[in-house]
Order: structure tokens, then C-alpha cells, then sequence
């Protein structure tokens, strides 16, 4: 009984549930409402927190908060992409960081030596991919629970990305994510979801 009390204690209430997740949607047009400093601090404060292998956290993101910095963006998008992040007040490079084992030692101190099981180059580059990935979908919680809408796309010139806005290093972007307050008009109806018993499979 103990432990069934404490799986309910712990988890949360329908009012969050419905803000993360089932009422939540992809915005794609934005009111002029300004997504101010303190939410994007709140939104890093969640974000440092969900797990990825051997905490390694390989997620960048790069924030364009001004009209200047937007518009070195909108030549790289997919040409329906444009217009949906020219009306967000924030947008979010979000990038893998392939040089993540420079930070092991600190990140990672109950694993000595984790720097060195990332000297392969593929190897490194492959697990900054995947766990960034991970993180994205953080991410996209992190920006809801903090009261704002995410719209996440893909549809742009990567490398083109990485030459111009991310100085052409050790970053890898994947994703866009458009923050701001979704506008009336701004999110589509839901798409439909698969059944449980298509998802979870059970041996």
C-alpha cells in the first residue's frame, strides 16, 4: 500500500499531464507576446535534469532572439518553413555537440577515463547524435512546461547552418524550434495516434 501511495503522491496531476502532453500541440504561428529572460532560464533549469548516457549532455542550443540574427536563418529553411519562424519570438538551433567528451571529466566523475571511450571520431560523433537527439525531446517539455508553445522542425540546410550560424566546428544542428506564444489560429487539429496495443508490445 506504501508504494502505490507513493506512485500516486509522486506523479503529477491531470492539469500538468494536459499541458505537456494531451493538450499540447505543434504551434506554427506565433502572436508578438515576447518570450522574456526569465522563462528561458526557467526553461534551462529543466532541462539540465533528464538523463543521458553517462551524462554526457551533448545538446546545444543556439537562441536567435532578434530580427538580424533571424534573418541569417530564413535563407537555410525549407521555403514553408519561413514564415513559421519569422513569427516566433524566439528560435532555437538546436545542435549536437561532437567535442561533448572535453566535458566528461567534470560531468562524469564516477566514470574515470570516460574522455578516453570517446577518442574514436565516429563513435563520439555518433553518441553526441543520439543523445542530443534525446534531449530535443526535453526540450520540446521544458519549453511547455514553462507555459510557452514549441514548433519543432526540420526542413533546412544543415550544413548550411553549421557554416553560418555555428561557426562550422564541432556543432551539428538537427533541429528548429520555434518558442513563443502559439497564435489563435496558429496549431492544427490533431493528427491521429496510434492505439496502446499498436505501441506497447508486451513478452
Amino acid at each position: 500500500m506504501t508504494a502505490l501511495m507513493d506512485t500516486v503522491t509522486r506523479g503529477i496531476d491531470d492539469r500538468a499531464a494536459d499541458l505537456l502532453f494531451r493538450d499540447a500541440q505543434t504551434a506554427y504561428r506565433f502572436t508578438d507576446q515576447p518570450v522574456t529572460p526569465a522563462e528561458l532560464d526557467r526553461l534551462h533549469d529543466l532541462l539540465q535534469f533528464p538523463p543521458t548516457a553517462m551524462n554526457i549532455q551533448p545538446l546545444r542550443v543556439v537562441l536567435l532572439t532578434d530580427e538580424s540574427a533571424k534573418a541569417r536563418l530564413v535563407p537555410y529553411l525549407a521555403e514553408g518553413n519561413r514564415s513559421k519562424s519569422a513569427s516566433a519570438p524566439v528560435v532555437a538551433i538546436l545542435a549536437a555537440d561532437t567535442d561533448f567528451h572535453e566535458h566528461l571529466p567534470r560531468l562524469a566523475p564516477h566514470a574515470p577515463g570516460a574522455k578516453d571511450r570517446f577518442a574514436d571520431d565516429g563513435l563520439r560523433e555518433q553518441a553526441a547524435r543520439f543523445n542530443a537527439t534525446l534531449q530535443a525531446g526535453y526540450f520540446i517539455l521544458a519549453v511547455r512546461a514553462v507555459g510557452l508553445d514549441a514548433g519543432p522542425m526540420g526542413g533546412f540546410d544543415m550544413l548550411g547552418v553549421d557554416r553560418d550560424l555555428l561557426g562550422d566546428g564541432a556543432l551539428r544542428s538537427f533541429l528548429i524550434v520555434n518558442i513563443g506564444h502559439a497564435a489563435e489560429d496558429g496549431t492544427r487539429p490533431r493528427s491521429p495516434r496510434l492505439e496502446k496495443d499498436e505501441v506497447f508490445l508486451t513478452l
